[in-house]
């Protein structure tokens, strides 16, 4: 009866280190995976790849056309208190290696938009710092939720350490800070033809 008792307490140690060891490898598979890479919200989008520094490569191709696409993401190092669970982030999307159009999310509602464009289009104005300096930009406001940059700015922050974007959310001005160093460059003229550009 004891050895029964023994062998039962024994395998359930077993056990329970097994569990350990296994969530030890899970957590250090995913810890790898969040520093190499991340998983995208797109369906038909490959998982992200690092592309140097903070900035992850996810690669996609369109069913219809065959276009190769590639979109690069660059995420904040700060949130807003709007949403705490979602970074601002910078995507830059470009297909058959030519830069398509680039858009800053703020993770936040934004605050209504300022003025019409010259085609009526809903337009903001934000501040932007690249490194030592800065500027007032006017970026079309899209569904509220994101602003389509203009090229000048992404070919600036690519080539910067430093990259700031003040916006208006729904409860008040906000300002995004990102570290842009470390992109791989030589990738971002292949997949974008885009190459850094000081301000």
């Amino acid at each position: 009866m004891k050895a029964r008792q023994w062998f039962q307490k024994a395998s359930s140690r077993m056990a329970a280190q097994a569990l350990l060891a296994g969530l030890i490898v899970f957590g250090a598979a995913a810890s790898a995976c969040a520093q190499n890479g991340a998983m995208s919200p797109y369906q038909d989008e490959k998982d992200g790849v690092s592309a140097g520094g903070k900035w992850t490569e996810f690669q996609s191709e369109d069913k219809m056309t065959g276009a190769k696409k590639v979109r690069f993401e660059l995420l904040s190092n700060n949130y807003f208190r709007e949403d705490p669970d979602y970074k601002p982030r910078v995507e830059i999307i470009c297909a058959d290696g030519k830069y398509q159009r680039a858009v800053f999310n703020p993770g936040a509602r934004l605050g209504r938009p300022d003025y019409p464009g010259f085609w009526g289009q809903p337009k903001m104005e934000v501040m932007v710092r690249i490194d030592g300096s800065h500027d007032h930009k006017g970026w079309n406001w899209e569904r509220d939720r994101v602003l389509a940059m203009d090229k000048g700015t992404i070919r600036g922050a690519i080539g910067a350490q430093v990259f700031n974007v003040e916006v208006k959310t729904r409860t008040g001005y906000a300002i995004a800070e990102f570290s842009p160093a470390g992109l791989n460059l030589d990738e971002a003229k292949h997949a974008c033809d885009l190459t850094p550009h000081k301000p």
